[in-house]
């Protein structure tokens, strides 16, 4: 395998977006302008509410208002770029600039998805144990638990950053049908062999799939039994109603991840991709606040508060 880190000639790569729409163009870019700028808003906003009410300061919403920042930067890293696609004929980007953008990016996804798992933990513990919930949810083991989600992203991210730097490139413009660096794009214009980078790829990416998924599951497994001991039915509302917002997120987030990189496969099918990519970075980080906000009192009385 050739090694990209010693290249001789300088490789840029050119992002095509939806450049094969050119009449949708604008109407794309006032879509997506709206979006990003109504999920920085919110989860911004979700930030600051959490952070100014003492009333929210519980292990909940200290990992919703980290989940909120990792949703805030992920979509940073990806709609800047895209919406400057939309609006200029300077469509390239550097190589340094697209490896940066692919670590990031795929850091953000993964922090995110093990901060999902962090807090099904977290339901599972006020659920099955709410009378020591405060005691084992320790602001030390939250710290920890937090820290451990991006200390996870950056390795991982590094390790799929390192096996794309091995990669020799062609010299000059690379065309790639997306608008932004994802890993498959990135592959499909390598000049070596990439037989092994997409094995690492599956290998890695299963296992954080599995992983998440393996606590999420014995988690809300566990819960529900739980919740089916449960005689009182205003106690059973109150806990599958603390559950329902995590669920909904959880099930848009792994939902849309299955579609993109099990079903959407074929080249008929990239518009679709991008679709899809689109819904992953701009559309779930503006849903999730709503997600956590509409079906929540104390966030809802936080903002009332904030408002007046």
């Amino acid at each position: 395998m050739q090694k990209e880190g010693n290249q001789s000639t300088v490789v840029t790569f050119v992002l095509l977006g939806f450049s094969e729409y050119p009449h949708l163009q604008m109407l794309l870019f006032l879509v997506f302008l709206i979006i990003y700028t109504v999920s920085v808003l919110e989860n911004l906003g979700m930030i600051l509410i959490i952070r100014t009410n003492p009333k929210l300061h519980t292990p909940m919403y200290f990992f919703l208002s980290h989940l909120s920042f990792v949703d805030f930067c992920y979509t940073s890293v990806i709609a800047p770029k895209l919406l400057d696609l939309l609006v200029t004929n300077d469509k390239a980007i550097s190589f340094n600039g697209c490896m940066a953008q692919y670590f990031f990016g795929c850091t953000f996804v993964i922090i995110e998805m093990f901060m999902l798992a962090v807090m099904a933990y977290d339901r599972f513990m006020a659920v099955c144990n709410p009378l020591l919930y405060t005691v084992a949810m320790s602001h030390h083991l939250c710290s920890v638990l937090v820290a451990s989600t991006y200390i996870w992203g950056g390795i991982f991210s590094s390790m799929l950053t390192y096996i794309l730097l091995q990669l020799s490139y062609c010299g000059g413009l690379n065309i790639l049908n997306h608008f932004c660096c994802e890993f498959s794009a990135l592959l499909s214009v390598s000049c070596s062999d990439t037989s092994f980078s997409q094995m690492a790829c599956l290998v890695i990416s299963m296992f954080n799939e599995a992983c998440c998924l393996l606590i999420i599951v014995v988690s809300y497994v566990v819960i529900f039994v739980t919740v089916m001991k449960i005689p009182s039915k205003g106690a059973l509302r109150k806990a599958l109603s603390t559950c329902s917002s995590h669920l909904a997120a959880i099930g848009v987030c792994h939902g849309i991840v299955v579609v993109l990189y099990c079903v959407l496969r074929s080249k008929s099918s990239l518009f679709l991709v991008k679709i899809a990519t689109v819904f992953h970075s701009l559309v779930i980080p503006m849903l999730n606040p709503l997600i956590y906000s509409l079906r929540n009192k104390d966030v809802k009385e936080a903002i009332r508060k904030l408002s007046y």
